[in-house]
């Protein structure tokens, strides 16, 4: 369980939160804890798209749980198919990320690259 706490634990606990605090100010108190507790989550997402942004090298944070939601289009529209060169570099096999070749560790999930990458254009000389 959570920090090795047991059940009877938890209601030792919230008996004696109980008996100190009675039955009205209970309530009152959790809302504030679990509004505490969320800002907290808020703010430490905010720090950490803050973080990853500047480390990505875009100028603006992009914020998850600050982006609209955007639903697919209803029709999508016939598109050419163009030829894409082969993508060089050192990918991920956890990811997918795309690094540069004497890169050891994934900037993307931080997972440790392998070895002996295969490189689709041929050895660099």
């Amino acid at each position: 369980m959570f920090f090795g706490l047991q059940p009877i634990h938890i209601v030792f606990i919230l008996l004696v939160a109980l008996l100190l605090f009675g039955p009205k100010r209970l309530p009152e108190m959790g809302r504030n804890i679990g509004k505490a507790l969320n800002e907290f989550r808020n703010g430490t997402r905010e720090i950490t798209d803050s973080l990853r942004a500047e480390v990505n090298g875009s100028p603006e944070p992009v914020a998850a749980s600050m982006k609209p939601a955007v639903s697919p289009p209803q029709s999508v529209p016939f598109q050419a198919q163009t030829i894409m060169p082969p993508r060089t570099g050192n990918f991920c096999i956890h990811c997918g990320a795309v690094n540069q070749s004497e890169a050891r560790f994934c900037n993307q999930c931080g997972m440790r690259l392998p070895e002996n990458s295969i490189n689709p254009a041929g050895p660099s000389i």
